[in-house]
């Protein structure tokens, strides 16, 4: 209970200098727009951030490179910023790529209390340079690390007081593992609903992971590449 916040201030006052930061969403789906606004309002520094993506040049976590608020990105695709290409050939921006299967499971592992997993993804390439190797039945493993931040921002389609959330289609993508990946993890819902309307085999993440509810508004929806054929 208590969970339901009235105000983006109120949602982001906790985050200092230095936070790191897991952020759901891919590409522009399923993004928490209004709290990503209300992190760059804020204008705190030196984040790391940890997402499948950093948005594009003006949407999505790319405002944050904007205001040059992020010192690291965690990231699978970084392909979508010229903004952040400046940023890494400058020096301004250290950049971890992760093949997004693990990013994924390294991000279900840090929610699940697992430290570190073995995966041979990535074994024989720059990914696995610096990692522990090991054998399993005549196969070379690398151990990837779990992931956990001090803060998730996660978006979802529904959301009763207590933080069970529904999300909607394709905006569910990284959202759920996000949820559980954060120490303080924020949902920010499109539409609040009373306890009990929300049918216990629909719900997609339990409130147990969620300590704030946001409900936005103001949801731009747009299309990340629009691309059309001559009828």
């Amino acid at each position: 209970m208590g969970k339901l916040l009235s105000s983006l201030d109120s949602a982001i006052q906790q985050i200092e200098d230095g936070a790191t930061i897991v952020v759901g969403g891919f590409g522009l789906s399923g993004i928490p727009e209004n709290l990503i606004h209300a992190l760059r309002d804020k204008g705190v520094k030196d984040l790391t951030v940890i997402s499948n993506n950093c948005g594009v040049d003006d949407a999505g976590l790319g405002l944050l490179l904007e205001n040059r608020q992020i010192k690291k990105m965690i990231a699978s695709y970084v392909g979508e910023n010229k903004l952040f290409e400046q940023q890494f050939l400058n020096g301004e921006l250290e950049v971890e790529l992760v093949p997004q299967g693990t990013l994924a499971e390294r991000l279900r592992a840090g929610g699940a209390g697992i430290p570190a997993f073995y995966t041979a993804t990535g074994v024989g390439t720059e990914v696995a340079e610096g990692k522990e190797h090991k054998e399993f039945d005549g196969r070379t493993y690398i151990m990837e690390k779990g992931l956990v931040g001090d803060f998730a921002f996660i978006k979802a389609w529904k959301s009763d007081p207590f933080g069970n959330l529904i999300y909607r289609k394709t905006a569910r993508n990284f959202n759920p593992v996000v949820a559980t990946a954060g120490k303080i993890t924020i949902a920010e819902v499109e539409e609040l609903v009373n306890i009990g309307e929300l049918d216990p085999d629909e719900i997609h993440t339990p409130g147990v992971y969620v300590q704030k509810i946001f409900v936005g508004n103001h949801y731009q929806k747009r299309i990340e590449k629009l691309t059309t054929t001559n009828a």
